[in-house]
């Protein structure tokens, strides 16, 4: 970690974010927002994981949106692709490093509800870790015991929020529930996933949200909607959706975080 650290802070070449972000599947296009970015492979850092999946960049981006300087992790790496729920420790824990203090979390999902369709935004106000891991585990000391009823800071909920209203972007809010995958979920674990209160799922995310918390940083999260959970459609999913469709939603939020970006001042 501290290899990466530092080699963030040679390339960032006297940039100091406070606000980080991840993209999720086919939100690359939010890099388009960011004026004279700079670019470092993922490979190029010590202890960075090599997502593969398509959709996902693998590479840090730094510059400005709305003259506020930000960082963005273009790409994740995921519990299924290796089994390592703390895949993205090593990226997190160099950006509390380097001195950011905030990191917004973005995914694509699939909703339980019917009125927030494909190309919604939903701001994720808790979560449900269904599973069946944690990336804490393993860690040896009694850090591991990481409090999680405020894991999604509610001053940067409420600032998110006041930022898509004057955007102009119609944000839902709900309860986001991680699956392993990489396999979509059955009907019926849409419908458990239902009763015990979830509002989207997904494959992402929570382990990044619990790392954060872990390491001391503030927490926001959205879900961009890319389909209709299965079993409410009768259609098949695709990962070949969800890339077409997050796009629609990611100008939705490439918006907000404008705004919020010019409100904050981050």
């Amino acid at each position: 970690m501290k290899a990466a650290t530092a080699e963030l802070i040679r390339r960032l070449d006297g940039l100091v974010p406070k606000t980080a972000l991840v993209l999720g599947s086919g939100l690359g296009g939010l890099v388009d927002t960011v004026s004279k970015p700079s670019r470092i492979s993922f490979a190029d850092l010590d202890g960075f994981p090599q997502s593969g999946v398509s959709g996902h960049a693998g590479e840090v981006v730094a510059g400005r949106i709305a003259d506020a300087p930000v960082i963005i992790l273009s790409g994740r790496a995921h519990y299924y692709e290796r089994g390592d729920a703390a895949a993205m420790r090593t990226p997190i824990e160099a950006l509390k490093a380097i001195g950011v203090e905030r990191l917004i979390l973005t995914n694509s999902a699939g909703s339980l509800r019917p009125e927030m369709g494909p190309g919604s935004v939903m701001q994720i106000t808790d979560h449900i870790n269904f599973s069946g891991t944690n990336p804490l585990i393993g860690e040896p000391t009694d850090r591991r015991f990481v409090g999680l009823t405020n894991t999604y800071d509610e001053t940067m909920l409420a600032d998110l929020a006041a930022a898509g209203e004057q955007a102009g972007v119609d944000l839902h809010r709900g309860v986001y529930m991680w699956f392993s995958g990489p396999t979509f979920e059955t009907p019926a674990e849409i419908k458990l996933a239902q009763i015990v209160g979830a509002d989207a799922v997904g494959m992402s995310t929570v382990p990044e949200a619990i790392l954060a918390r872990f390491v001391g940083l503030d927490v926001a999260a959205f879900s961009i909607i890319t389909n209709l959970a299965a079993g409410m459609t009768g259609d098949e999913l695709s990962h070949t959706e969800t890339k077409e469709m997050a796009p629609k939603g990611g100008e939705r939020l490439a918006r907000l975080l404008a705004a919020y970006f010019e409100r904050a001042k981050p």
